[in-house]
């Protein structure tokens, strides 16, 4: 490794030679001072995670992602491109330890400038937190400063698919259909029947029963928050509607009742419930009184959930750090493959449009769920057809899988709710991003690398 080592330590003099690392660095430490300077919260706990957490550390990824695409682009093209690899590449080192030395050298770069750039914004945010009003430092401590598991009811799908089989065999009975269609009328069954537990109508309680036996011990005498979130029948996003509320089995024990609640539709809605109000069976159930006009909807995805303490904030913060390095190993790796074989300007492009498609990659979604890229009419069922399909529709599958890898870790969500990160959550991060995806784009950056012909490549001049 030390032919490896010595490609890293020329990296980072170069890094240093032409002011890249102070260059980084001053900007990173100009998102961290500045923005929470330039913009103002509104003075609430989330409001403040918003400014230090959200976008912070979004102006951070950001930058530090381009800038590392670009200089993983450049590093090596730009060698090639000057004659300076065919220099290296005559003396006793192989063609993978020079590109691993490349690596190894901005990865490292990468990490000291986000460590740097992480420390701070845990640094800042918690000198701000002190000197906030006691209130507002007690909601962060319960609802950000802090790592908040979840819990849900019971998976509904089993009884949903269930209960959609037997109706949609009822119906076929009654209604014969040709079996082509029967897709088109279970999606329709499933559709009515995955509603039925998600409305609460005008006047109706609402139920749900969460099992918090395994945590039992972690919450005892601590608070819990409720997360709902809810739609409304008619479609109306604006206004707020009541709702009333009651956590405890009655049966058995005390309950907690809220006030009439004023809530919007469409919105995340967090409010605390008293400690201990789990049953001797390590049961949470909550009801919910619907006193309005409407029919509320509940969606079983994301309409309700409990969240508990289960950790520290700072640790927390430490995964999530990590997990941006993860990304940033990713678009090392991405930007050197690219330029193992083509120039910078080339590099550079292809690198951003790949990127490009990750982030646009929820249009690609619709097109393999609907099945097609012609139009589709949701409402009745009818699909577009192109002969396009048959290649287009495979093609986004395969690129989804691959862009899926990646694209389902999001720390700084997660940090600016308070949710946990677990160091199972880090280590699936890295072994799918850094082992699995990043170890793909080496694979076929060393290969073609290793076999190019360097001496070629400036033929022409």
């Amino acid at each position: 490794m030390q032919r490896v080592f010595a490609v890293t330590s020329l990296t980072w003099k170069a890094a240093f030679r032409y002011r890249l690392f102070w260059v980084l660095s001053a900007l990173l430490l100009a998102t961290v001072v500045g923005l929470p300077l330039l913009i103002k919260d509104d003075g609430s706990a989330r409001g403040f995670t918003q400014i230090l957490l959200t976008y912070t550390l979004s102006t951070i990824s950001a930058l530090l992602g381009l800038s590392t695409l670009w200089i993983s682009c450049g590093t090596l093209a730009r060698d090639i491109e000057d004659c300076q690899m065919q220099v290296v590449a005559v003396k006793p080192i192989a063609r993978w330890q020079i590109w691993l030395g490349k690596w190894l050298g901005l990865m490292s770069i990468n990490a000291v400038l986000l460590g740097m750039a992480g420390t701070c914004v845990y640094a800042l945010m918690m000198y701000r937190a002190s000197h906030l009003a006691p209130e507002i430092q007690t909601a962060l401590r319960n609802e950000v400063l802090v790592a908040r598991g979840s819990a849900k009811e019971t998976d509904r799908t089993a009884a949903i698919n269930e209960e959609t089989d037997a109706a949609l065999k009822e119906r076929l009975e009654k209604f014969p259909v040709d079996r082509v269609d029967w897709k088109e009328v279970r999606k329709e069954i499933f559709t009515k029947t995955k509603a039925s537990y998600e409305i609460v109508p005008p006047g109706y309680v609402r139920e749900w029963t969460v099992n918090l036996n395994s945590v039992r011990q972690l919450i005892q005498d601590k608070p819990l928050q409720l997360r709902i979130r809810f739609n409304t029948s008619d479609g109306s996003t604006f206004g707020t509607f009541g709702g009333l509320w009651q956590v405890g089995n009655p049966t058995t024990q005390q309950v907690w009742r809220s006030e009439r609640m004023s809530l919007a539709p469409e919105t995340f809605h967090e409010f605390a419930i008293p400690a201990n109000l789990v049953d001797s069976e390590g049961k949470l159930i909550v009801n919910f009184v619907n006193p309005n006009d409407v029919s509320l909807i509940f969606p079983l995805e994301e309409g309700f959930e409990v969240l508990y303490h289960q950790g520290n904030f700072g640790p927390n913060f430490a995964r999530g750090v990590g997990i941006i390095l993860c990304w940033m190993a990713v678009l090392t790796t991405l930007g050197l493959c690219a330029s193992s074989f083509l120039s910078f300007p080339v590099a550079a492009f292809v690198t951003l449009a790949l990127l490009s498609v990750t982030f646009s990659s929820g249009t690609m979604t619709n097109a393999v769920t609907e099945g097609t890229i012609a139009n589709y009419n949701a409402e009745k069922g009818i699909k577009g057809y192109t002969p396009l399909d048959e290649v287009v529709i495979p093609a986004f599958k395969a690129a989804l899988a691959v862009i899926n890898l990646a694209k389902d870790f999001s720390p700084v969500d997660s940090l600016s709710t308070g949710r946990m990160i677990t160091w199972a959550n880090l280590a699936q991060a890295f072994t799918q991003m850094v082992v699995v995806l990043g170890g793909f784009f080496a694979a076929v950056g060393i290969i073609i690398f290793t076999r190019r012909e360097l001496a070629t490549a400036q033929g022409t001049q």
